[in-house]
């Protein structure tokens, strides 16, 4: 509840949220005695950074804490589609035997486009070389080096990746920048008979568009994990023949709750004891150690600060 949210606020010191707590300038405009938000995940797009910034907020998230589980969830999608697995389960349930209705593709020997090749999409890299896949990379900020030594083959142009990929797998965080980056024009570019998976952010993709393309047969098949309103009660994409729909469960494993939920306690009681910052996105990273000897410092800048700004 966004009311309860502001109105209770100004007396701590810390919040910890998950994806569906919005953070918006207006809550943080009761938030007097805050000093750190902690995403318990890694998608921070519902946090207003830059009104927390303003406000001396330190943002932080938990980037290590559900990677595998994403990944693996996005493996889980690109063999549900290829084997069309949930209209089989549905059909036999049904007490139906259409043996013959679900014709599959094998991973072996396909090529998987991974945009975004960071912590989960690095994963997902290794697990789909494990599964003799032939895996090629576009992120801006892969080094030839770091590709080599996960021995994929990084791309300079996203067309390169979007013309040759059999699956498309996407693991970048929504900005400016990514948002709609497979858009109708890129998504028309793509291989006949692509698979397109997407267990990042709502919003990565034009969903009016990859609807279209479904129906028409170009893109053979989509699992998606988000979507580009959430919580998702009406999409293009529902009621699609071979589109797997799952409702944002991309971290939800016992195994990754309670990672996060540790890594949260402790990020947050290190810093409000100790000072020390870790996976922040507006600070840079500051051990205890440093924070006692940056401590008068910022206290210094803090003063300066609000006498410059009554002059």
């Amino acid at each position: 509840d966004k009311d309860k949210l502001a109105e209770v606020i100004g007396d701590y010191d810390g919040l910890a949220i998950r994806s569906a707590t919005k953070v918006t300038e207006k809550i943080l405009a009761n938030a007097h005695r805050l000093k750190v938000i902690a995403r318990a995940g890694i998608g921070t797009d519902n946090i207003d950074k830059v009104a927390a910034s303003k406000k001396g907020v330190i943002v932080m998230n938990t980037p290590f804490g559900n990677m595998i589980t994403t990944a693996e969830h996005a493996i889980a999608m690109m063999f549900a589609v290829a084997r069309q697995l949930p209209e089989a389960s549905a059909s036999t349930h049904a007490g139906k035997w259409e043996k013959n209705a679900f014709m599959g593709v094998e991973l072996f020997n396909k090529t998987l486009g991974v945009i975004g090749a960071g912590n989960i999409g690095g994963i997902v890299c290794d697990r789909a070389r494990g599964l003799k896949m032939k895996v090629i990379a576009y992120d801006p900020f892969l080094s030839q080096e770091k590709a080599d030594k996960m021995g994929v083959e990084k791309v300079e142009a996203l067309d390169d990746l979007l013309k040759r990929s059999d699956f498309i797998t996407l693991h970048v965080p929504l900005t400016d920048q990514t948002r709609n980056i497979l858009s109708r024009e890129n998504l028309e570019k793509t291989k006949r008979g692509v698979r397109i998976i997407n267990c990042a952010r709502g919003g990565l993709v034009d969903e009016v568009a990859l609807a279209d393309l479904l129906k028409s047969g170009h893109v053979a098949g989509a699992g998606f994990d988000v979507f580009s309103v959430e919580p998702a009660v009406d999409n293009p994409l529902f009621g699609l023949p071979n589109v797997v729909c799952t409702p944002h469960l991309g971290a939800a494993t016992t195994e990754a709750q309670e990672n996060v939920a540790l890594q949260v306690a402790e990020q947050m009681s290190d810093y409000l004891l100790t000072g020390a910052v870790t996976n922040a996105l507006n600070m840079p990273s500051v051990t205890a150690e440093e924070a006692k000897v940056m401590g008068p410092w910022i206290k210094l800048s803090e003063h300066l600060g609000n006498f410059v700004g009554q002059m």
